[in-house]
C-alpha cells in the first residue's frame, strides 16, 4: 500500500467530535502530497473557521500522520478556500448523516 493511501486510512480514523464522521469522509482533508524523502504536505479545511477544535485537530492530524513509517516530516496547511460545505462530503458520510 502505498504512502498516500496509508495516510488517507489513518484520516479516516480521525473524528470531528461535533460529527460521528471521519475527516477524510467530512472532506475536511483536501489535498495530500507524498515526497521520495518521506515528507507529506496536507491541506485541509474545518467545518467553519470558528469550530471548536481549530486548534487541536489540525495538530491531531499532523501527530498522527507523523506516526506511519516512511514519514520524515509533516506539513500542514489549514485553509478556508474553498469554504467547506456539505457537498464536500464522501457519499458514506451524506448517507450516515441521512442527506441520501
Amino acid at each position: 500500500m502505498d504512502l498516500k493511501t496509508r495516510i488517507e486510512n489513518v484520516c479516516r480514523n480521525i473524528y470531528d467530535p461535533e460529527i460521528p464522521i471521519n475527516i477524510f469522509d467530512l472532506g475536511l482533508i483536501y489535498n495530500i502530497e507524498t515526497y521520495e524523502n518521506g515528507k507529506v504536505l496536507i491541506i485541509m479545511t474545518l467545518t467553519t473557521p470558528n469550530c471548536p477544535v481549530a486548534e487541536s485537530l489540525p495538530i491531531e492530524v499532523k501527530e498522527t500522520v507523523s506516526t506511519l513509517e516512511g514519514v520524515s516530516e509533516v506539513e500542514l496547511k489549514l485553509t478556508f478556500d474553498p469554504p467547506w460545505t456539505k457537498d464536500m462530503l464522501s457519499e458514506e458520510a451524506m448517507l450516515e448523516l441521512g442527506f441520501l
